[in-house]
């Protein structure tokens, strides 16, 4: 028997009752994840782009008429980019930046400094690589070599193997093991094309085979 139409209206009411309210929950839930979402998105947009332009600022800072970067615009820049910008790639940019700029000045402590933390939590692992390789460099800089050699332990990634193992072996040639040193470069060497090992790699290995001679 069909139902009336006062009885209709009563079966949707009733539903209405079981199920409205937590359809209508739902879909405001629903809706609320999206637009934040969206507004997080968006957020992340705007610290990117502004990052960005703040970096490139701080690159900017080199080209004085001198060639030297202006140093306090480089901290001041550096340290917006570490405080507004930290979430971003370019908040780690800038520290090596900065280091490089430390180096350059003869400043190693202050490029030590600059560089660990990204070894410890790099924004991606070129960046710790990077990071990692400049440090070793500072180190051998500072005399020491046998601690830039620790944090070179290990196998890298085959981008980054050949750079590496031609550090280990500047650093073992500043130790004077020249043996190790020959077979780091080896080992960089056949990591590369033919092409790109000639160069500043075969001429490290033509001056160990002339002082072994």
């Amino acid at each position: 028997m069909s139902m009336t139409e006062d009885e209709q209206i009563a079966q949707m009411k009733e539903w209405w009752q079981r199920n409205g309210k937590p359809l209508l929950t739902g879909g405001v839930l629903a809706l609320a994840l999206v637009v934040g979402w969206q507004a997080w998105k968006q957020y992340e947009v705007k610290q990117a782009q502004g990052a960005s332009v703040v970096y490139q600022q701080l690159l900017e800072t080199s080209l004085t008429r001198e060639g030297q970067p202006d140093t306090a615009k480089v901290t001041e820049l550096a340290g917006k980019l570490k405080t507004e910008f930290s979430g971003t790639h370019y908040a780690q940019y800038a520290s090596l930046f900065v280091a490089k700029v430390a180096v350059e000045s003869g400043k190693l402590d202050d490029a030590a400094a600059e560089l660990k933390p990204l070894i410890d939590k790099p924004a991606d692992h070129a960046i710790g690589e990077l990071a990692r390789q400049r440090l070793a460099r500072v180190l051998a800089a500072q005399d020491k070599a046998e601690e830039g050699l620790k944090l070179l332990d290990g196998e890298a990634d085959e981008a980054w193997k050949a750079s590496r193992e031609e550090l280990k072996g500047d650093l073992l040639v500043q130790l004077g093991r020249n043996d190790d040193a020959h077979a780091a470069y080896e080992k960089a060497k056949s990591s590369l094309a033919d092409d790109a090992a000639i160069g500043g790699l075969q001429m490290k290995l033509d001056d160990l085979a002339k002082g072994d001679a």
